[in-house]
């Protein structure tokens, strides 16, 4: 059932300023796990822990990008896609955390830029995608405050190794997903647990956000620099009290956390009072440096979450109730299919006069893919876009500060701790032989990008 009428998805409709991309992530595609002078990541070491990934799966291979990308970018380009956004393997590039660079990691990446730019392909660079150098973790990771001058050097060497070609960076990526699983629930690498753990990562976290940014602004000239952040439509799952109360509270943590200490706003201490205990890891000067004028921010927006009160769960009183418990449309992921979440997303983070533009730096969905002789049928996939892009659209025409949008993701990749099973690709990755084929999705989003420069 439609929650709007059918109308015509016309990319021109967006303005011609408007960017479009897909979006991938260095641990998730590249493969070659150990090769040319590269050192183990926290999800090296995840993904060899048992339980840990779904069937078992590991990213030594993956989709072989590594030595694929060429094939890869020629593919984006006969799709009308000019905007890639990857992702920067910190141990690639510094395979000890620090000091000494790995000249082959660093090759690698100055390949995928030179030869993304003679395609007409724009790159925008995610410096932190999740994979920390496991020797840094070794030392307490994120926990550990030394990991801003850590990251600090890692940032610097970048920006003089690519800030000539590079022009659009982002920070990190989503940084309460890997706080919050890595360091809270330990369902991510490094599985650790504990609010304890959780705390001082959130925190340093942040301060890495902005220092990242002033690193960049500094070295890059003529830098357009943002940051990306998970966002979710948090709304009670009941119309009681506690239920309402509770909304406000995981809001505050999922999705303001990280952006509102950027902007100067401080933390969200009123609405998730247990913020209070981040106290002890904020020494005097934090809260002014944790602040940065980003150029854009980046948003990533799937579903939404119902949530109501829990007495059971410790710390939050909170508990999302599922969506494949609530009789809803959902994707692989068990997340409801909620078009509407996008709209409101954008017009939550455009209530924040300090943002100077966002962007859509990821969305999409993993539904079963079908094959038809070589065709892959994933008309669910092309309806959620087509959807989702309506309320982009909406937000854009509104006059909402919505100014680009990515698709999460170019391929089939490693999804993380759901391994191989959920496929958000355009384009199909059959992991045995590595042959692509361009899914229906892909084929439409290629049509539909062809549309940009007709008269």
């Amino acid at each position: 059932m439609r929650e709007q009428e059918e109308f015509f998805l016309n990319v021109q409709d967006f303005g011609k300023k408007f960017t479009w991309g897909v979006s991938t992530a260095a641990f998730q595609i590249e493969g070659a796990y150990n090769a040319d002078g590269k050192g183990p990541s926290i999800w090296d070491n995840f993904t060899t822990k048992p339980k840990a990934i779904l069937n078992g799966d590991n990213a030594k291979v993956s989709c072989d990008f590594y030595n694929k990308y060429k094939e890869d970018i020629l593919l984006m380009k006969s799709m009308n896609i000019d905007n890639y956004r990857f992702s920067i393997s910190w141990p690639r590039i510094l395979p000890n955390g620090i000091g000494s660079v790995n000249d082959p990691g660093v090759q690698f990446y100055n390949n995928v830029i030179n030869f993304c730019l003679e395609q007409g392909i724009t790159p925008w660079v995610t410096l932190y995608h999740w994979d920390l150098p496991q020797v840094l973790e070794d030392k307490g990771g994120w926990t550990n405050r030394n990991i801003i001058r850590w990251f600090s050097e890692f940032t610097q060497v970048c920006a003089n190794a690519f800030g000539d070609r590079v022009k659009h960076w982002m920070v990190l990526n989503e940084p309460m997903v890997f706080t919050g699983a890595g360091y809270f629930l330990g369902v991510h690498a490094p599985s650790k647990k504990r609010l304890k753990n959780f705390l001082p990562a959130a925190h340093h976290a942040v301060l890495c956000q902005a220092e990242g940014g002033r690193i960049l602004r500094k070295s890059v000239p003529n830098a357009e620099i943002g940051t990306t952040f998970s966002c979710s439509q948090i709304t009670p799952y009941r119309q009681n009290k506690r239920d309402r109360k509770t909304a406000i509270k995981v809001d505050a943590l999922l999705n303001r956390l990280f952006i509102e200490p950027a902007l100067g706003l401080g933390y969200p201490v009123k609405d998730a009072p247990v913020l209070k205990k981040l106290q002890p890891y904020i020494k005097t000067s934090d809260m002014e440096d944790c602040k940065f004028d980003f150029d854009f921010i980046g948003i990533q927006n799937y579903t939404r979450e119902k949530v109501k009160y829990s007495i059971l769960v410790p710390y939050i009183r909170a508990k999302i109730v599922k969506a494949s418990k609530r009789n809803v449309q959902t994707t692989l992921m068990d997340w409801e299919v909620y078009p509407p979440s996008i709209y409101n997303m954008i017009k939550k983070y455009s209530g924040y006069t300090q943002i100077k533009k966002i962007i859509i730096t990821e969305n999409g969905a993993a539904f079963k893919d079908t094959f038809t002789g070589d065709t892959v049928n994933d008309t669910k996939r092309v309806h959620f876009l087509q959807r989702y892009l309506e309320q982009v659209l909406k937000a854009k025409q509104d006059g909402l500060n919505v100014h680009g949008y990515f698709v999460w993701t170019f391929t089939d990749n490693f999804e993380w701790a759901e391994g191989y099973y959920p496929r958000f690709g355009l384009v199909h990755i059959n992991f045995k032989t590595l042959k692509r084929t361009i899914k229906a999705s892909g084929k439409w989003f290629s049509q539909f990008l062809s549309m940009k420069n007709r008269q």
